[in-house]
């Protein structure tokens, strides 16, 4: 956990970066949960230490300046979907399944789980984290606990369409639009419209929005009828 805090913190730092893909190693698993052998050896002080060190990954993927992708293939249990959540977009091989299970390992879902109601509303969060279901990758994309399910053999195919939207807009412009939502996360209305109107000033700060609506004009000449 400190070795992906650590890589995903010198992301950060690379002024070039327009987004981050993070997926599992093979298509068995996204992440299939924490290591429940390690937590069955945990006490009090150790216990607040392991989690703390989770929730720190998860920090780390929100506090990224650029979209973090979430590619999903396989198993996305516990630790596993609250790192999904944390990602900004998520999609899903039609093979993958995801779980807060932790209830039936007697401890509570908790950190990254409270995106959760954000994602799939109140009923369907107490649902999962309450009765520990399991649900399959069709069903999450029903609910909003996924942006897109497609075949595995799509899954990259997927991935890389929504990258080349990203690398389509303009780069402060997603820069902007993933730190003002972030803030709105946590703000009142007011503040976030507030909040808005400095990200809108903030834009003009480059020659972005110059740039990319001159080239809008200049396709809308060029086809009149569109």
């Amino acid at each position: 956990m400190d070795q992906f805090v650590s890589t995903i913190s010198e992301l950060s730092r690379n002024d070039e970066l327009r987004a981050v893909v993070l997926t599992g190693e093979g298509d068995r698993a996204f992440i299939g949960g924490a290591d429940i052998a390690e937590m069955a050896q945990l006490d009090t002080t150790s216990a607040r230490d392991f989690i703390t060190g989770l929730h720190e990954c998860c920090a780390a993927l929100r506090d990224l300046p650029v979209p973090a992708i979430a590619r999903i293939a396989g198993y996305t249990l516990g630790a596993g979907l609250e790192v999904a959540a944390a990602c900004d977009l998520r999609v899903a091989s039609d093979t993958s399944r995801f779980g807060m299970p932790e209830v039936k390992v007697g401890i509570p879902s908790v950190i990254e789980a409270a995106l959760l109601p954000s994602l799939i509303g109140w009923g369907r969060t107490r649902q999962m984290l309450l009765l520990g279901e399991t649900i399959d990758a069709q069903e999450a994309a029903a609910w909003g606990l996924i942006e897109k399910v497609v075949p595995l053999a799509d899954l990259d195919h997927a991935v890389e369409e929504w990258i080349a939207s990203i690398l389509e807009a303009g780069a402060s412009a997603v820069r902007l639009q993933k730190k003002l939502i972030r803030q709105w996360e946590d703000l009142p209305l007011s503040a976030a419209i507030d909040a808005g109107i400095d990200a809108f000033e903030a834009a003009f700060e480059s020659s972005g929005p110059r740039v990319k609506m001159n080239q809008f004009l200049s396709r809308r000449k060029a086809t009149p009828n569109s």
